[in-house]
């Protein structure tokens, strides 16, 4: 977890001891901060007013899975207010901010409650969310009640209604994948690894797969990942189309903006790709991180 904080002058030497405790980044504010900031880090813990941090980050919002979390410390250390970001990163930090006697300023229902959150259930477990819509619905059903937690062995098929979260293992880097008709594993397997190496990461260090649903029938992409032993998530049209991918795409005549980017996209955590859409062969091929 990358941790910056970002401190007026003036609060300068709170801010240094912030940083030295956090083992964080410490930069001066500057009008611009906030823009130069998203998307480079985790969580950015402001030593300001609330405003300044509100305002400064308003219009760069995007959704509180590729937003960083934003945490507000109150210029006399005396408060530590997660404003962006409580189940992504916030709440943790400003619990953490707690040994240096600063007092963490929770608001996320769940944790108000005492109850286990989605977000921080697949925290814990070293999972991931896949359909991340689902969180609202099912973070309130815990609020009201114990909500099971179904573990399904391999080789399943499950079929999720929207108030079911689903929870794969965690990736660092999330592949998504479009193909031609009839496209085989050994095809999907190369165009990977290949990826990989241009991306400059472990191969084995991605256990996420993402497609559209209308790939579904393509056996040798089922095949092709099941070697892998990963994840291959198939996302719905309006999944997709949720996102703004970094190239045009022929994938339009599927009525979809794309299909390896914006799957790459949608899963990712940062919302950034650390490879655009890349064609091997049959297999087009995007990294998200």
């Amino acid at each position: 977890m990358k941790i910056v904080v970002v401190t007026l002058p003036r609060f300068r030497e709170a801010g240094m001891r912030i940083a030295a405790f956090l083992e964080a980044e410490l930069v001066p504010y500057a009008p611009d901060v906030f823009v130069e900031l998203y998307g480079k880090c985790d969580v950015i813990v402001g030593v300001m007013s609330a405003g300044i941090a509100v305002r400064g980050c308003a219009p760069l919002l995007t959704d509180k899975w590729h937003d960083p979390a934003v945490i507000v410390v109150t210029p006399d250390l005396r408060y530590a207010i997660p404003v962006l970001g409580g189940h992504h990163g916030g709440n943790e930090v400003a619990k953490r901010l707690a040994e240096l006697g600063i007092e963490p300023v929770i608001s996320t229902a769940t944790e108000v409650m005492g109850r286990p959150s989605v977000e921080e259930t697949a925290k814990t477990g070293g999972f991931t969310i896949v359909n991340r819509s689902s969180t609202r619905e099912v973070n309130g059903a815990i609020l009201d009640g114990d909500v099971p937690i179904i573990r399904v062995q391999a080789p399943k098929i499950v079929v999720a209604d929207p108030g079911v979260s689903v929870l794969v293992t965690d990736s660092p880097y999330v592949i998504g994948i479009g193909c031609r008709l009839g496209t085989t594993a050994d095809e999907i397997r190369s165009a990977i690894s290949a990826a990989c190496k241009d991306a400059d990461i472990p191969e084995n260090s991605v256990t996420l797969f993402a497609t559209t649903l209308k790939k579904f029938h393509e056996k040798g992409l089922h095949e092709g990942i099941a070697a892998l032993a990963g994840n291959l998530i198939f996302l719905d049209d309006d999944t997709i189309n949720k996102q703004i991918p970094a190239t045009p795409s022929r994938a339009e005549m599927l009525g979809l903006c794309g299909v390896a980017e914006p799957c790459a996209l949608a899963l990712s955590k940062t919302g950034s790709l650390i490879l655009k859409k890349t064609v091997y062969g049959r297999v087009t091929i995007a990294i998200g991180r």
